[in-house]
């Protein structure tokens, strides 16, 4: 998460080189290996995330009106390694890779949004509460199993989650507002808060990665300074 410029960067079909990190193709398999500087408190971050795609999708999600922005998943299914030599961390589980395009800003688009994925022995689940700038508001069960068929569906109301600490509004939809449970808060910031989460739809009980992000709040003029302090910028020196 270090933003840098242009000469930073080389991509080919396979390879993506950002500084002194990079992520490639190689025999199917997607491998991440990470050399950065964390920030601001500094500290050595290197090692190797493997991703083995279980099910691979190239079906797009529109989601806005106007179909500036767009959300797939590639990986719906997939299996992760991390082998992280600093700090020494070693974890394997389940996994999933998707990817965002957009036309304009998010914060053009949309006023916020509230998203999870939840994996289960049949596929896996993702459940998307969007709040457009135009147009009404809409809640959608994607389902992706193992067999790589994709379905979808409304998504049925959803019920409130505890505040994060910086105020940010969580909620997921679940077939029961008793149903649905903070387990665990990952990441809290100004305008993002990232947690695990309890819930049912349509009967199935799902664990799930959960996000909500608040996109009036990333646009305020008070958050806007704030990025550089877990988002720095370097600027590659080119003789």
């Amino acid at each position: 998460m270090t933003e840098r410029d242009r000469h930073a960067l080389r991509r080919d079909r396979d390879t993506l080189v950002v500084g002194p990190s990079q992520a490639r193709w190689v025999d199917g398999e997607l491998l991440l290996d990470i050399d950065e500087l964390t920030f601001p408190r500094p500290a050595y971050l290197r090692g190797r995330i493997r991703l083995t795609p279980r099910v691979a999708n190239d079906q797009a999600l529109v989601l806005d009106p106007a179909g500036r922005h767009r959300w797939c998943a590639l990986a719906p299914c997939a299996r992760v390694q991390v082998e992280l030599e600093k700090p020494r961390v070693r974890w394997e589980g389940e996994g999933y890779l998707d990817t965002n395009a957009g036309d304009k800003p998010l914060e053009d688009g949309f006023s916020g949004w509230h998203w999870s994925r939840a994996s289960d022995a049949d596929g896996t689940t993702v459940l998307y509460d969007v709040t457009p700038r135009q147009g009404e508001a809409y809640r959608k069960t994607i389902r992706f199993d193992r067999q790589g068929a994709v379905s979808e569906a409304p998504a049925p109301a959803s019920a409130p989650l505890p505040t994060a600490l910086w105020g940010i509004r969580r909620r997921i939809p679940a077939d029961a507002p008793e149903q649905a449970r903070l387990i665990e808060t990952l990441e809290d910031t100004p305008f993002y808060a990232r947690s695990l989460v309890d819930t049912a739809v349509d009967g199935r009980p799902l664990r799930a990665v959960h996000e909500s992000l608040d996109l009036n709040r990333f646009a305020s003029a008070w958050v806007k300074p704030l990025l550089p302090f877990r988002m720095p910028r370097r600027v590659t020196r080119t003789g």
